[in-house]
């Protein structure tokens, strides 16, 4: 995480860190937004590191409309991808409350069957599992988040959209 967070404030021009909690304005300013920005890029896009696979069981409680299902999300659960091995949209819907924290209380509620199997975009917390591309958009995006805070001016944010535009298609590609 300091790597990717010393990448956007070398996008920045500005002094690099040795932790995201280390007592400097750089640090903080980083440290603030990095799981909220992380998290917002891998539910972005259908990063390949990112999907994961579920068989869930049928959750106890009754839905208020009649004989569907409700099964509760993985821990680590950020987006449902919503179509199923063959490329069949599925008729899932998803109900509850979302918790940056992860102390969410989310559902999929269908009439489909329990076990219900899922492909869905997980939340990656170990840098290491990273693709290449997804640390240059991350990067990016943080320098974007930052660069108000980091460089007391705004005349940077331009430029870094058009990085991040850039590694996103390169990602894509």
């Amino acid at each position: 995480n300091v790597a990717i967070a010393n990448r956007a404030l070398q996008k920045l021009g500005a002094k690099r860190i040795e932790s995201l909690t280390q007592d400097h304005p750089n640090a903080r300013s980083i440290n603030a937004c990095f799981d909220l920005v992380r998290d917002g890029e891998l539910r972005r896009y259908d990063w390949a590191f990112a999907i994961s696979r579920a068989s869930i069981a049928a959750d106890a409680s009754d839905t208020l409309f009649g004989s569907w299902n409700r099964f509760s999300v993985p821990n680590d659960y950020l987006r449902l991808l919503l179509d199923d091995e063959d490329d069949t949209i599925v008729d899932w819907r998803i109900e509850g409350k979302y918790e940056p924290d992860g102390d969410s209380a989310l559902f999929i509620i269908t009439k489909d069957a329990a076990p219900l199997e899922i492909r869905y975009i997980s939340r990656v917390t170990d840098p290491s599992a990273f693709d290449a591309m997804f640390i240059e958009a991350l990067a990016c995006k943080l320098a974007i988040e930052c660069c108000e805070e980091v460089t007391g001016s705004g005349n940077k944010k331009e430029s870094l959209k058009d990085d991040y535009k850039m590694a996103i298609a390169e990602a894509k590609r």
